[in-house]
């Protein structure tokens, strides 16, 4: 009897050991098991798009997965074509231990860059607008041999050159001006993200002395319009620039007897040779309407640039001319209208440049123009305050005589 109802205890618990196991197998109820970011360990890498970099070699170049060279493309499409990525720009990656790709930044220019970020299995992609913080930098220099060499190596110094030169460019040629001992300090725009430098913003002021002479400007705006002034208030743009290319060498001056190189003649030389590479921009030297564009003679590829008062500019030997630069055409100071060469009767490439009055040519470099009308009383007041928080900030410039802008902006990162 107690075997029985044993034997009957164990039949009942198999079978219901075994509806449980087959009821279990049947359907799988366990949650998903998701992966915790949190507790992954993540390596970041940084660098530049080389010349020739496709997305599929930036990914191979970092052991990133080909599953995500495939996601980062769903992602994109419609958003920023990846197949335009530009050799130069910076981009930074995180990525996991397991080589799959957490987020990209790809900076598409200085304003605005491309975020990929991981959302599960999938990558999203937004374009996103910088937000910069804006620090005011002080520092000065010597010159040594030229303005650029002076603020040291680097596309951010080069810049920053470019615009000094071009506060002063109604006051100082940087061609023919410049002299070794020459001093300059400047109050600037430093666009940082986090503790990293990005860019310099706009010039708020700066101090030039060129051979024993002060030159002062201070950015000031008056509805909305910026521009630059002296410590009177006087706004430093005029009728002309003092000359029409950056950084460059006079080979022949402007002057009544000349030997000339291809003729083997003496003749008269009435305009200025301004040595450069081929291909090195020409400004328009002041505004006006462009009388002339094309071949004449001896002059190469030519562009005239008829002024107000009976003035005009001559840019001559050019290897090309800027698109949209035809005779009729309207052209603002500074505008590009041209690259040197060596067209016409040149031996080399340089810019020959005149510059008329009334059909006569005149020196370039002895031309004097009369500056605009000082700020309206109503600005004074402020401009006078603004100078003298601007005079406070030029003292206390660090001087990077010794150490470049460059190396100046890394030690400031480590800070």
């Amino acid at each position: 009897m107690n075997r029985s109802y044993a034997a009957y205890g164990i039949v009942v618990l198999t079978v219901v050991v075994c509806f449980v196991f087959l009821a279990s197998s049947g359907s799988d109820t366990r949650k998903p098991v998701f992966r915790d970011d949190s507790r992954v360990k993540f390596r970041k890498v940084s660098g530049t798009v080389r010349k020739g970099d496709v997305l599929s070699r930036l990914f191979k170049r970092n052991n990133l997965q080909s599953a995500d060279l495939r996601h980062a493309k769903e992602a994109a499409d419609g958003v920023y074509d990846l197949g335009r990525l530009c050799s130069g720009r910076p981009y930074s990656m995180t990525i996991d231990t397991d080589d799959r790709l957490h987020s990209l930044t790809y900076w598409i220019d200085d304003d605005t860059y491309l975020n990929l970020s991981r959302d599960g299995d999938s990558l999203t992609a937004t374009i996103e607008k910088v937000e910069y913080e804006n620090r005011q930098l002080s520092f000065g220099g010597v010159i040594r041999d030229n303005l650029v060499a002076s603020l040291g190596p680097g596309r951010n110094a080069l810049l920053l050159a470019l615009d000094l030169s071009d506060i002063f460019a109604w006051d100082m040629d940087f061609n023919t001006d410049l002299r070794e001992g020459d001093t300059f300090r400047i109050v600037v725009e430093g666009l940082f993200t986090g503790n990293t430098f990005r860019r310099f913003g706009s010039i708020l002021s700066a101090e030039f002395i060129n051979n024993g002479q002060r030159y002062l400007a201070y950015r000031y705006e008056v509805k909305g319009n910026a521009g630059y002034y002296d410590a009177d208030g006087r706004p430093l743009r005029r009728a002309f620039l003092k000359a029409p290319l950056n950084f460059r060498r006079i080979s022949s001056h402007y002057t009544g007897r000349r030997f000339h190189p291809i003729l083997k003649v003496h003749r008269p030389h009435r305009g200025i040779d301004y040595v450069a590479a081929t291909g090195t921009p020409v400004s328009a030297l002041g505004d006006g309407v462009v009388s002339f564009s094309g071949r004449r003679g001896g002059y190469g590829k030519l562009v005239i640039i008829r002024h107000r008062n009976g003035y005009s500019t001559w840019y001559g030997h050019l290897s090309s001319v800027a698109k949209g630069i035809r005779n009729g055409s309207r052209v603002e100071q500074g505008d590009i209208i041209g690259r040197v060469g060596s067209t016409g009767l040149a031996t080399g490439p340089h810019l020959h440049f005149e510059m008329r009055v009334a059909g006569r040519a005149v020196n370039p470099l002895r031309v004097r123009c009369v500056r605009a009308e000082p700020l309206g009383a109503g600005h004074r007041p402020r401009f006078r305050e603004y100078v003298a928080s601007m005079n406070r900030r030029l003292t206390e410039a660090v001087a990077v005589d010794d150490m470049s802008i460059p190396s100046m902006l890394a030690a400031m990162e480590k800070e």
